[in-house]
Parts: structure tokens; sequence; C-alpha cells
């Protein structure tokens, strides 16, 4: 699972990164959050073929989804496999859940979002997620993956005791910095507070940093452009046990790569 890739600096790094790693884990399942492929605030149909062709598998996303209007067609494309938080209010575009089969295996993939410091009001992500789980329950599946999009540690750490043993794993994504939390909870569910970033190293959270500290000291924020250089690569991979449907390992991926 690799963390938001941001616009062309990102989906330029995936293209030369993800072939590397596929030969070193031969990963089942490969996804990332897209909300923010095109220029770093939503997604555009040429943003996501670009890392369609790289070979991503899924794409979950976050607040940022409806920021550009092909979002609200792509999440209804049935050859995408594009997902929007389950949490928002009830809406007739695309689905916050998606099982993607695996050879033999089926895993469930669910996205929310979180509520915390968003302006969006938005549905209990924790009751949302548990009516979700009980629609499956019938239904056989090897694994579940939840992507928890939030700003606030405290909510991703609550949502990961809260599905602890019920889940595989809850990979948390929003903030573009990866943290060092990684771990087996107690039921044996994988956890992450954030995955990170595929975007600009030298940078705020992707951002040209001159012009993020300028709207800091100013506060007056003008449309900040993305960071060049080096290109931040953070990802997590999971190894998760067929029988138990749980997590065995979760280790963390960072590299720092040139782009052209």
């Amino acid at each position: 699972m690799f963390g938001d890739i941001i616009g062309q600096p990102g989906r330029k790094a995936i293209k030369k990164i993800l072939p590397k790693l596929r030969k070193k884990y031969e990963p089942d399942l490969v996804m990332a959050n897209a909300e923010n492929l095109a220029h770093g605030a939503g997604v555009t149909e040429k943003s996501l073929e670009e890392v369609l062709d790289a070979g991503i598998d899924l794409f979950t996303s976050g607040n940022h989804i409806f920021d550009k209007k092909e979002g609200i067609t792509l999440l209804q494309r049935k050859d995408i496999s594009l997902i929007r938080p389950a949490n928002w209010p009830p809406i007739p575009y695309g689905t916050g859940e998606k099982i993607i089969e695996i050879g033999v295996r089926k895993c469930l993939v669910i996205n929310l979002n979180g509520r915390l410091f968003f302006r969006e009001s938005l549905d209990c992500p924790f009751r949302k997620v548990d009516e979700i789980l009980e629609q499956y329950e019938d239904e056989q599946v090897d694994a579940i993956i939840v992507d928890f999009h939030a700003e606030a540690t405290s909510e991703k750490v609550a949502m990961g005791h809260h599905l602890d043993g019920r889940v595989a794993a809850v990979l948390g994504t929003h903030t573009h910095v990866q943290t060092a939390d990684e771990r087996i909870l107690d039921g044996g569910t994988g956890y992450i507070s954030d995955v990170g970033m595929v975007g600009p190293h030298d940078s705020v959270i992707s951002f040209d940093k001159h012009e993020a500290i300028r709207g800091w000291i100013t506060q007056i924020w003008k449309k900040v452009e993305l960071a060049k250089g080096p290109v931040e690569v953070d990802a997590v991979l999971l190894d998760i046990d067929t029988k138990t449907k749980l997590a065995k390992n979760i280790r963390r991926i960072r590299e720092i790569i040139a782009i052209d």
C-alpha cells in the first residue's frame, strides 16, 4: 500500500520504482491512495490511467476525491477499482468498499474518512465500518483491509483498536508524513497511523517549502505549487495469514529516488 500519490512527481516515481518493488517483494495486491493524483488535489482520467499502467491494482481516496469533476465520473466506471470514503453522506457516486479478486483469493478493501479537522460533515466512520462488516458477514473473503483517511492520530489509533481482530489491517493515510508506529495489535490486526506519501521530499508535505513558509508567516494564502527534486516513496508491506485472515507482519518501506 502506497501513501497518497501526489501530482506528476508522485506519478513519475511510482512508474520508476514499482517494477523494482514488485520484483523484490512479489506482492499479490498493490494499492495506493489516489486523491492527490492530479497536481495535488483530486483525480483525472489521465492521471489515474498513468498509475494504472504502472501496475497499481486498486485505489482508495479521501476528502479531495471530488475536487475535480472527473472524480465523479471515474468513481462510477466499472473497469477501474477506485473507491471513495464509505462514510460520506449518501451520494450516488461510487462506493466505499470493494471486493478484489487475487487469483482464488478475495480481499475486501474499505475506505473511510476521519471527522476531526475536516470541513465536510461526514457520517461516523466507526458506525459505518461496523455496518459494512455486518453486510459482508456471510461473504467468503480471505482478508479485509481498511484505509482510514484521517488527520488526527487519536482518531486513527482508536479505529485500529476498534477493528482489532476483525480486519487484517488498518492503514492510515492523509497527513503525507509516514509514522513509525507500525505494529500488530493484540487481536492480530496490522496497524500504522499513516503510510506517508509519494511526493517531493524536500518540501512541506509535497509543496514548495518557500511558498508554504511565506503563507504561514504572512497569513496570506495563495496557490502553492508542488516542490521539485527527488521524490519520497512511502509504503507498507503487509503479510496476511489466509487461515486466520489477520496480519503476520507489517513493515514500512521508504525510499528517496530521483525522477526525470
